[in-house]
């Protein structure tokens, strides 16, 4: 399983939290690319809630990463 900004930036619309089945099916309805399918399908699953993508993929990009101050705009 790799993860990508590109490819976990279709999962930030999700309907969190959500179920590893929610977030398949949202991922297929949504158009997602195979590679996310294919991610999501690699989760070991125990019937966890996510409450985020960052609880699947821990290395996801925050606002607070990135170098942009709204006020100044």
């Amino acid at each position: 399983m790799y993860w990508t900004l590109e490819l976990a930036v279709k999962l930030e619309d999700a309907p969190w939290p959500a179920t590893k089945e929610e977030l398949i099916d949202y991922a297929t309805r949504s158009g997602a690319p195979l590679e996310v399918i294919e991610n999501l399908e690699e989760i070991e699953d125990e019937g966890d809630v996510y409450e985020s993508i960052e609880e699947i993929w821990p290395d996801y990009p925050s606002s607070e990463d990135f170098l942009f101050n709204e006020d100044e705009y």
